[in-house]
Formats: C-alpha cells, structure tokens, sequence
C-alpha cells in the first residue's frame, strides 16, 4: 500500500487518465479528492474510490486555490497532487484564432500552474510531497492538428522541470507523463469529429512502435509510480507512456 496514510487529489478526475489515476491510487491506499469540471463524474468517480469530490475549473484560478483549501479541510494535508485536467480543440494551426489558442493553452498550461501554485508552498513548508503533470508526447515531438495544445505541452514539460529544482530542497518532488494515444473520451472525440480527426487519430496510433492506443490503466501506473517513494530519486524527469512513439 504505497500511499496509505496520504493524500491525493486527482485533477480531471471525472475520466480518463484521471479517473484511471483515482481508482490506481485509491486501491494502493491513498484517500483520494477528485477534482473535475463535472460535478457529476467527479462523485461518481469519488463513489467508486471512497473520496471526495469538488467541481472546478481549472481555469478559474481563484476557484482552484478555494478547492485545494476545500480538500485540505476535509482530509487533510495534500500529500500527491496530479494534474490531469485538459482537452483540445483539434485543428490546423492557420484554421485557429486567439479564442482557440487561449482554451487551449488555458486547459493545459495555465491550469497546471494554479493548481500547482496552489498546493506547492504547504508542501514545501511540510518538506514533503509530490507533483506529477501530465504532459502529452505532443510536446515533445509536435503534432499536426494540435500546434497550440502541443505548445501548452510542452510548457508543462519545462515547467515541471522548474518546480523540480525549486521544490527539491524542500523535500518535493515533481515529474510528468507524456502519453501517446489513450484510448480516453478526448481519443474517442477525434474519431467522430470527422474524417480529419479520424485521419489525426490514426497517424498517432501508426506512430508508435507497437501498433496500438493505450489505456487509461497503463498511465496511472506510471503516475502511481512516479508518485510513490519508489520513485524517491527521481525528479524533473517526463516519462513518456506512448507506445514508443519518441524512442528515437
């Protein structure tokens, strides 16, 4: 039981990666907040695992650091902060504008810094605690259709690299996935968004060394990993879960 006596909060928890990463943690222990845009989905996932559950924004800054006091006053110190919480509007780069570019980049980017600035100084007061970002393998190595999203990626790259050498000598540590193609209701929607999406879908798929989409299940270990004391010399670090797609 890795994270027995801990706790989680699980941003974009309602689904997904997310609620994958709620269900893994909770079964190794930990008392789990789901955090999602969805009031709905976020109890339902909280039924499954015995947790909490609060609806945010993750683009609501204000809102964001009400919820972390929220799930600090109901279990207690945050122990595991994992950011989950985006999406995309798929499109070729000259056919977007400022509206796309700003959700995008919001979800993605500026999300992960309001729930991160939000949790990051009771974790270095305590001299203990873990971050884990979910990047994406688009903001490692581009991806048609997504130029802005993989730009916010990509930022969640770098910035967790920073927090890392910031939160090390207080005993924090911060990482990030890059997964690939994830068989998750963001995959599915390319899929029947048109013959573009469908064409997007399957170049990612094609991509990988291994011929296949991934599961939600195979990113929330590695989450569980990276999260746990298993992990305990490992920090800044963007561990890809993508089939083998930037193996080269």
């Amino acid at each position: 039981m890795r994270f027995e006596h801990q706790h989680a909060v699980v941003t974009g928890g309602g689904s997904g990666i997310g609620a994958a990463t709620a269900r893994r943690l909770a079964a190794e222990g930990a008392a789990v907040t789901v955090v999602d845009v969805h009031e709905g989905r976020a109890k339902e996932v909280a039924d499954l695992v015995d947790g909490g559950a609060i609806a945010v924004d993750v683009t609501d800054t204000p809102r964001v650091r009400a919820a972390m006091g929220q799930a600090v006053a109901e279990r207690g110190p945050i122990d595991v902060l994992v950011c989950c919480a985006g999406g995309d509007r798929p499109a070729l780069f000259v056919d977007t504008g400022e509206a796309d570019w700003d959700l995008v980049l919001a979800l993605n980017l500026r999300g992960v810094l309001a729930c991160t600035h939000a949790v990051l100084p009771a974790m270095q007061a305590r001299q203990r605690g873990t971050i884990v970002h979910v990047a994406s393998e688009a903001g490692r190595v581009g991806m048609v259709g997504g130029a802005t999203y993989a730009a916010a990626k990509a930022g969640v790259i770098g910035f967790t690299k920073a927090i890392a050498q910031e939160g090390a000598p207080h005993g924090v540590r911060c990482n990030a996935v890059a997964p690939g193609p994830i068989d998750t209701p963001m995959l599915d929607g390319l899929a029947a968004s048109g013959r573009f999406g469908q064409r997007l879908r399957q170049a990612m798929i094609d991509a990988t060394v291994m011929g296949r989409s991934g599961t939600p299940d195979e990113v929330a270990a590695a989450i569980a990993y990276l999260a746990s004391q298993d992990a305990s010399f490992v920090t800044g670090h963007t561990l890809p879960v993508s089939g083998g797609i930037s193996m080269w």
